[in-house]
This record gives structure tokens, sequence and C-alpha cells, in this order.
């Protein structure tokens, strides 16, 4: 297992590990709906309920890519980067809103992946045939 870690290079690790974070915040974002939506707190109970599978379903996705990334899989490199664009337009309205330290935390974790995932270790790593050996 460990030679398995050893030749991942760090910039994957980063890039996984901050996709799967992004995944699980939507997991707690979905469970917390539905926690709303069976405990009657919530005043839109039509809203809660596709916002619990919304939620949920990103979740595993995001998990499902992250894990990709992971595997080495050059598929996955696309739906990372397009996850942080995302993440960057999430960040923008927290700023437009005055939620300027959650708007700094996304955009930081969108840089860092983004940085992560473009890289020239992880472009080694993901296409070794036209980038250099795996």
């Amino acid at each position: 297992m460990s030679s398995e870690v050893s030749s991942r290079p760090f910039t994957v690790v980063v890039a996984a590990a901050l996709e799967a974070l992004i995944g699980a915040a939507a997991g707690v974002g979905g469970l917390y709906s539905m926690f709303t939506a069976v405990t009657g707190r919530t005043g839109e109970l039509d809203s809660a309920l596709p916002l619990t599978v919304i939620g949920l379903g990103v979740a595993a996705l995001l998990l499902f890519v992250a894990q990709g990334l992971w595997r080495l899989k050059e598929w996955a490199r696309t739906p990372v980067f397009i996850t942080q664009l995302f993440l960057g337009v999430v960040a923008y309205y927290m700023f437009t809103s005055g939620q300027y330290l959650v708007g700094g935390v996304l955009v930081a974790v969108a840089v860092a992946a983004s940085a992560a995932v473009l890289s020239p270790p992880t472009t080694a790593a993901l296409f070794p045939g036209e980038w250099g050996e795996k």
C-alpha cells in the first residue's frame, strides 16, 4: 500500500482530497436539508426535499470523481476542474452577500484544487504517454 501512495504525486493527493472535501460538504448540506424536513424545522417542505436529493446526489458524484482522480483515471481531471469553477461562482455570491470569510475559504479551496489538478506532476501522472512516465 505504501508503494501505491508513494507512486502518486502529492498534487494528485491534494486535488483528490479537496474534491472529496467539497463532496462531503455537499453531503452535509443534503443531510441538513433532510433533517430540517423530517423534524419540521423548515417552512418550505417543497424545497427541502429536492435540496436533499440534489445535495446527496452531488456529494455522491463528487466523491466518485475524487476516487477516480485518486486512482489516476484521466477522465477525472475535467470534472475536478469544473467543480472548482462552480465553487468560484458560489464564492462570488458569498462575497456579494457580505459573507467574506466563507467566500474566502471557498476561493482558497478552488484555487488550491485547480492548481493541484492542473500542475505538471498531475498531468504527467494522468497522461504518462504524452507527458512523461507514470
